[in-house]
């Protein structure tokens, strides 16, 4: 019997635009528009003609330079049926940071919206095409066939998304997410969380970040469902959307959960919301008990741009009964925890993640020594987190072993710390790095950052954290910040908060 190729499953749209094509899969909330199966199906074919009128090719690659839009959708299937791969760039970045990104791409093709145009010709050698222009010419022109068997021609393995890391420490890498990484995220991704035709979700993470393309939004067409699109997180508009659209699950990372808790309206009845999901960084128990306490479910996830980056899923009652628990790998992944003569530790025990499966990214761009570096001779990712395994088989993280640091002799995890900061008086966020002594080797040095209202007194928190933690994990210096330095991708930017720590 022949069986399609997996190729065949991985673009949606080409599946739904017959089913479903009437069903909206996309609403833009800062525009107020919408798009249904069909008109995405239609755009990327009409994308993938122009983009090879443009001299785009099998293997080459095309940036792009845009806020989140629905035309983006068009152009990234566009770009998948033509067997090119999409890179979307930070338009955050500085001038001379776009430029190593593009140079480092190697680039058939920039496209870009208007108000980039000026960026977008100094920092690209390649053509530069007007994605407002584009999407008008191409509205008058009539689809390209499609092929009556579906997307054979589409190979699993081809080079998808290069997104780049966001380089807090390094120079930025690109990490190729392949056809088959995206599919297989997406099938565990709406087999761990139970997602289906019926969910919408919102999505206000740029889609130059993996949150935007594979948290929810890929995993939720794959299935038929709805997203929900912004151009960025602003909390007040966010539970407003909640509401109107009657999204049934909704992903932030931490910070964006402190800003809802502190946005009025928090708390109202939201009937369609089964849960929220956080992700991105360590979720403060503290934090999740004011979401549960306003009347909403919240569980935590766990992943990264080069595995994933859904790797667990847990379920509402165990999230409740075992607080800072990520769950259990997804489907298709496998996992170990070991120590860094790479032996499996036992339970109970902190280890680095190793991750292998179908959901693994298929390097950097043009770099193999930095993938050689995250692999093992056996085909194990490398993820560099740190996490512990219980009895029953559910994981917790403890942070990075970057970030790990040993003082007086004992290993000391700043997650650890940072969450049973986040459980004192006041304080909204912490980040915790190590810092030389000439007494124990390192110590840690806290920064902290008040919540709403709050007037910290770094002294103060850290006698009170001397009650919920042993001596050797309490930081010896603290500094009070109004607000942490971030990544585009919302992240807490810790190196330059080493770098301050390192300066005192």
């Amino acid at each position: 019997m022949n069986h399609p190729p997996l190729g065949a499953l991985v673009d949606p749209f080409r599946c739904w635009a017959r089913l479903t094509p009437r069903k909206a899969a996309i609403v833009d909330r800062v525009r107020g528009t919408r798009a249904t199966y069909r008109d995405i199906d239609d755009a990327a074919q009409r994308w993938m003609t122009l983009l090879a009128e443009r001299g785009v090719r099998r293997g080459d690659r095309v940036a792009l330079l845009s806020m989140n839009r629905i035309e983006v959708i068009g152009l990234f299937y566009g770009c998948v049926r033509l067997g090119a791969a999409l890179v979307p760039l930070n338009w955050r970045l500085a001038e001379p940071e776009l430029v190593r990104v593009v140079a480092d791409a190697r680039v058939a093709l920039l496209v870009g919206e208007a108000r980039f145009s000026a960026v977008g010709h100094a920092v690209a050698k390649s053509p530069w095409l007007d994605l407002d222009e584009a999407t008008t010419a191409l509205a008058g022109t009539s689809p390209a066939p499609r092929l009556s068997s579906g997307s054979e021609e589409i190979d699993a393995e081809s080079a998808a998304l290069i997104l780049y890391t966001s380089g807090s420490t390094g120079k930025p890498k690109g990490a190729i997410l392949s056809n088959r990484q995206l599919l297989f995220n997406a099938l565990a991704t709406t087999m761990g969380w139970q997602l289906g035709a019926q969910d919408i979700g919102p999505v206000s993470t740029p889609f130059f970040h993996t949150g935007g393309w594979n948290v929810i939004a890929i995993p939720l067409w794959t299935v038929g469902g709805t997203i929900v699109m912004f151009d960025a997180f602003d909390p007040a508009h966010f539970l407003e959307a909640l509401e109107e659209e009657r999204c049934t699950i909704a992903f932030a990372v931490p910070t964006q959960f402190v800003m809802l808790c502190e946005t009025p309206g928090f708390g109202r009845a939201l009937p369609h919301l089964r849960n929220f999901m956080s992700g991105g960084a360590a979720l403060p128990e503290s934090l999740a008990e004011r979401v549960r306490a306003a009347g909403y479910a919240i569980r935590q996830g766990f992943g990264m741009t080069e595995f994933g980056p859904n790797c667990f899923s847990i379920s509402g009652e165990a999230a409740i009964a075992k607080p800072g628990s990520v769950g259990w790998p997804c489907p298709f992944v496998e996992m170990r925890l070991v120590d860094e003569q790479q032996h499996d530790v036992p339970d109970d025990t902190v280890g680095e993640i190793l991750l292998r499966g179908p959901q693994l990214f298929s390097g950097y761009l043009f770099d193999a020594e930095s993938t050689a570096a995250v692999m093992t001779a056996d085909g194990w990712y490398r993820s560099g987190d740190l996490a512990m395994r219980d009895a029953d088989g559910e994981f917790s993280i403890r942070g990075r072993r970057k970030h790990m640091f040993i003082s007086g002799g004992e290993n000391v995890f700043p997650g650890e710390v940072e969450a049973a900061l986040t459980e004192c008086s006041g304080v909204g966020e912490a980040v915790v790095v190590g810092v030389a002594d000439d007494k124990w080797g390192e110590v840690g040095y806290a920064f902290l950052f008040p919540r709403v209202g709050a007037a910290l007194d770094g002294a103060a928190v850290l006698a009170e954290l001397r009650t919920r933690l042993a001596a050797y994990k309490v930081p010896k210096h603290v500094t009070v910040l109004t607000e942490p330095p971030r990544l585009a991708s919302g992240k807490v930017n810790r190196g330059l908060l080493e770098a301050q720590a390192a300066g005192r």
